[in-house]
């Protein structure tokens, strides 16, 4: 059975991005897990390099799960709303917690034991999107480090503010492409 895990880094829990993960995950075949940076009990890095020497990380709260479930699943998708021309300042101290994977590789010379998977990113603007490689870039390093061989083109939702994301065409064809994708064998 096919495991997708959604990272969203959305503080509206009816908001656009959150309108877009809801959607994904409606149509996606298999088990879904979705963790919300804003109401997870998941702490960011604090550079205690614990993981420079050891596998893991030693703090224990909810990343701790999702460590597990990320190792295993087929497809990885990452959302958030856009501020500052990046992802949430939320999301970003979850994927601090990432760390493990960059210290087992860098530091540890060792392979995770991750099992490679596809990835795809949706962001929304309230407004114009006048930097969308910034996030796009951060993701993409992100799903490089997290085993992921195919990363889908990005989608993206601008004006939403003005124009809701899933009456956006374009935004749509490309949910329906990443249902496609993570659907597939």
């Amino acid at each position: 059975m096919k495991k997708t895990l959604i990272i969203h880094g959305s503080p509206r829990k009816n908001g656009e991005t959150a309108k877009m993960v809801n959607w994904i995950a409606q149509r996606l075949e298999g088990e879904v897990r979705m963790v919300s940076s804003y109401r997870a009990d998941i702490h960011p890095c604090v550079d205690c390099r614990y993981c420079w020497k050891h596998p893991g990380c030693c703090r224990k709260d909810e990343m701790q799960e999702i460590y597990s479930y990320l190792e295993e699943c087929d497809n990885l998708l990452f959302a958030s709303p856009i501020y500052f021309s990046e992802l949430t300042g939320s999301f970003l101290n979850l994927a601090s917690r990432f760390q493990p994977y960059f210290c087992s590789k860098f530091y540890r010379k060792e392979t995770p034991s991750m099992k490679e998977k596809k990835g795809a990113l949706v962001i929304a603007y309230g407004g114009e999107a006048r930097d969308w490689e910034k996030p796009y870039s951060t993701a993409s390093m992100l799903f490089e480090l997290l085993q992921t061989k195919e990363i889908l083109p990005l989608v993206r939702a601008e004006h939403t503010d003005e124009i809701l994301a899933l009456e956006q065409p374009e935004t749509v064809r490309g949910l329906e492409k990443i249902v496609e994708a993570f659907n597939k064998e």
